[in-house]
């Protein structure tokens, strides 16, 4: 029987895309070991937005947040989501500091890492996979699904080609939107696969409530491995559940052979934990729902609770219809890009201002004009040049591989954090967040400070014989 592997996303994409990113490392403890006894293909625990949360919100090492998941699940692949030349942040890295991110995330622990590239530039990819297969670590490159004037399955065939040429171990299909529909992923993954020699996986997420139809017709054409989620943090803007997954599939040619009862022990706890969340303002129920705008509007299930945040903290939560029908308009306006990290961010910020200021383009975020002027990459669609002029005025515009002009800047990040680094890695926060893992440093030493300070209390005592 051929066997379908799962990517169980509850560790990273699940939370990321039902409640922003916080789940603790206290709160996956319980079941870690578990995890890693189902025999999944891989766990996707870590890269994404996890790191900036773990440091912006809950005050933690994502470096020991690694090295935990390591330590407990030494039997099961661990995976992450790299951006390419944005790492897992929001800007373009010079090369030296790309390499020692993927250096040092192959060192703690991680053993794939999907790469992709926000505009599908392969020139933004070049450096990070050649650094993981240095590392030894399995390269599965990522193409950025979205429908648009150019995107038909030429366009798909021929990237994932270049992909395979570049080194890429396997392809994943990245449907961040949910748009995708089944048939169409039939004939995605069935043209991809006559394309390429190499593994195909198929990730797409429940937010129009096709995701589970999507998975199993990319199943049927083919595809080698899917993402899931555990049932409690599964469906709404999340991916289809694990143990339903399991169950279609199982006593069939695509029998997954993971076993049902395993996975309901670990939901059961992951129940309680959605629960709380739940009281705790953390899960809006809103995450929960299918919306099948999502087809039209075309906003991932992350992008969708940054948008509601945002809206919320501008007290104008009654404009989101509006604002998820200028995010199509503000996405055509600059070439067509796939909404993913951080082109949707960038869209999603930029629309949200059209729409609050009343006037289209009357502020422009820095990120925007970025974006237009070329400091990203290559649109898949060229912008028209009146309104990147009207965006960018006299700047000129880039038309190289941005990294390009960034010059090597990981020993000047070393030499700007060395009061506050504790370990190597402290340079990777340093360098993509400054501002949030100076605070982070600060609290941390604070910590270290009150716990030692308290240990020598302790000493100094006398204790009764």
């Amino acid at each position: 029987m051929a066997k379908i592997g799962i990517t169980e996303t509850l560790l990273r994409d699940a939370h990321q895309s039902l409640l922003a990113t916080r789940m603790t490392t206290e709160d996956m403890l319980p079941i870690l070991e578990k995890l890693d006894k189902v025999g999944f293909h891989s766990l996707e625990c870590w890269g994404g937005a996890t790191y900036d949360s773990c440091l912006r919100f809950l005050s933690e090492d994502p470096w020991e947040r690694l090295r935990i998941i390591r330590e407990k699940c030494p039997n099961t692949k661990l995976q992450m989501l790299f951006r390419g030349q944005n790492m897992l942040g929001y800007r373009h890295y010079a090369d030296d500091v790309v390499e020692y991110l993927v250096q040092k995330s192959v060192a703690n622990g991680i053993d794939i890492i999907r790469i992709f590239d926000a505009l599908n530039d392969t020139r933004n990819l070049e450096t990070s996979i050649n650094a993981a297969k240095k590392e030894k670590a399995h390269v599965q490159a990522a193409v950025s699904y979205t429908t648009g004037p150019v995107f038909d399955l030429e366009y798909y065939k021929n990237y994932a080609k270049q992909l395979e040429g570049m080194g890429a171990d396997s392809i994943c299909i990245k449907d961040m939107a949910a748009l995708l529909t089944p048939y169409a992923t039939y004939d995605l993954v069935k043209a991809i696969k006559e394309t390429v020699k190499i593994p195909v996986q198929v990730h797409s997420h429940y937010t129009s409530g096709l995701g589970s139809m999507v998975l199993m017709k990319a199943i049927e054409a083919g595809a080698d491995v899917v993402d899931t989620a555990l049932s409690p943090l599964a469906m709404g803007t999340s991916h289809p559940a694990t143990e339903s997954m399991v169950a279609a599939l199982s006593g069939t040619e695509y029998d997954t052979v993971l076993n049902l009862e395993a996975l309901d022990e670990i939901a059961k706890y992951v129940s309680t934990l959605r629960e709380r969340y739940i009281a705790d303002g953390l899960l809006s129920p809103k995450m929960l729902a299918s919306d099948a705008k999502a087809l039209i509007y075309q906003v991932p299930g992350g992008m969708l609770s940054n948008l509601l945040s945002q809206l919320k903290q501008a007290g104008k939560e009654d404009k989101l219809t509006e604002v998820l029908e200028e995010v199509p308009r503000v996405r055509a306006d600059c070439g067509y890009p796939p909404l993913v990290t951080p082109s949707s961010q960038i869209v999603g910020t930029q629309a949200v201002y059209n729409v609050i200021m009343g006037e289209r383009y009357k502020m422009v975020t820095k990120e925007f004009k970025g974006i237009v002027r070329g400091e990203y990459g290559r649109t898949p669609v060229a912008i028209d040049p009146e309104f990147q002029k009207k965006i960018i005025g006299d700047e000129e515009p880039i038309t190289c591989r941005p990294a390009d002009l960034i010059a090597p800047e990981l020993e000047t990040l070393r030499a700007e954090c060395a009061k506050w680094s504790e370990q190597e890695e402290d340079v990777l926060s340093y360098a993509q967040f400054p501002k949030v893992a100076v605070d982070y440093f600060e609290k941390r030493a604070n910590k270290k400070y009150k716990v030692d300070a308290a240990n020598a209390d302790s000493e100094n005592k006398v204790h009764p014989m």
